[in-house]
């Protein structure tokens, strides 16, 4: 029995990295949550700047925090940095499987870039160490004191990002980078910032001197940004599911958008936990939503516009597939990566076609995303065929 360890290794990774990532924004949310409901202690003590009681679990949970540190060093100091590092290292091995071993199929869209494997990977690693040098220059910059305009010009250069990844790469391949860019960038706030200020502060007070308070504002200022960056980078983890959001040529700004609302909503929250009820965020945040989802409709249409014209036989369909499809979608694949059918559709008989005309319509007219990174090099026409046959209802 043969055994093909690469989509075992992908599942493997990718079940890792939604794990270690729900660990990472859960005590993100957690201790974001918390910062915003402390209150002034009753039983002040030197340092400590606010406390909360919870409940939890079937018992009361008694929290203190320590503007800069307590006096003397607890015994017991928990940290939480792990999390984050191997969702960043697990997010960074399913892109390397994923999109560099397989780049002519997954990553290089040759009707975009005529790119060779080498230099595709090569852009990708420029984008995704770009952004953190940029980000972090701008967060060391005298523009990183004022956390609004901070955010708003990273925003602007993430959406700067998506517009050119997304005419170099294959859409769903533009998409995943932004969200490399930004999880880079949030990892890379905790190993290279939160963390070694941390330690800083735990050698001072080891040392019996007195901690730099800018050491933990810097800190905080990081860790509020992860938590605004979180929901977005959600999103971009589960875009390739979405062909609507990125199979036009305004997916760029349909994710700006999109990463927009996740912004609004993550506000909300934040202004909730503090006390402040902004139900107009709320309702904000869902009128842009359809606002975007309209958009992407109006664009689809006008997408659909190319084979309303087109005259179009089963005969036409039949050989476009043959031509395009069969050689991984078949009973016995030709296709070197394929050993089966991917997914499990075989489009080697004509009432097979007929049977996954809505999945054809979805992968390779609305969305082109199939043949994978267009190696065989389907046309528009040949899409616009296919289109046209399936929209007069796949009729042999």
């Amino acid at each position: 029995m043969e055994f093909d360890i690469t989509p075992w290794l992908n599942l493997a990774i990718r079940w890792l990295h939604f794990i270690t990532g729900i660990a990472w924004i859960g005590s993100s949310f957690y201790f974001v949550w918390l910062d915003n409901h402390l209150e002034q202690p009753k039983e002040k003590k030197k340092g400590m700047s606010g406390e909360l009681w919870s409940v939890h679990g079937g018992g009361f949970y008694h929290k203190q925090k320590y503007a800069v540190a307590p006096e003397q060093m607890p015994e017991n100091l928990h940290w939480f940095k792990w999390e984050a590092y191997f969702t960043w290292m697990s997010g960074f091995a399913l892109l390397a499987v994923i999109y560099y071993l397989g780049a002519d199929l997954f990553l290089i869209d040759k009707s975009k870039a005529n790119l060779t494997q080498a230099q595709a990977i090569g852009i990708s690693l420029a984008f995704i160490a770009g952004g953190w040098v940029f980000y972090d220059g701008l967060c060391r910059s005298p523009l990183g004191k004022n956390n609004k305009l901070t955010g708003i010009i990273w925003f602007l250069s993430l959406t700067a990002a998506a517009y050119v990844l997304t005419h170099i790469f294959s859409d769903r391949a533009a998409f995943i980078h932004v969200g490399a860019i930004a999880g880079t960038a949030m990892a890379a706030n905790v190993f290279m910032v939160i963390i070694p200020n941390q330690k800083k502060v735990v050698a001072a007070l080891t040392a019996g001197e007195a901690p730099d308070p800018r050491l933990g504002q810097i800190g905080k200022q990081r860790s509020l940004h992860n938590n605004y960056m979180t929901l977005p980078v959600l999103f971009l983890m589960i875009s390739n599911h979405y062909p609507m959001t990125f199979s036009n040529p305004y997916s760029w700004l349909i994710l700006a958008g999109i990463g927009l609302v996740g912004v609004m909503v993550r506000h909300f929250f934040n202004l909730r936990h503090k006390g402040k009820n902004s139900p107009g965020l709320v309702f904000a945040a869902v009128a842009l939503f359809i606002l975007i989802a309209m958009f992407a409709a109006d664009a689809e249409k006008a997408s659909r516009a190319r084979f309303a014209q087109v005259a179009a036989s089963f005969s036409q369909v039949q050989a476009i597939i043959g031509k395009h499809c069969t050689s991984c979608h078949a009973a016995t694949p030709t296709h070197d990566s394929f050993d089966e059918a991917p997914g499990g559709v075989m489009l080697d008989k004509p009432e097979l076609i007929q049977q996954h005309a809505r999945r054809i319509m979805e992968q390779t007219v609305k969305a082109d995303i199939m043949p994978l990174g267009n190696e065989t090099g389907m046309t528009d026409e040949e899409r616009a065929l296919i289109g046209k046959w399936i929209g007069d209802g796949a009729k042999r």
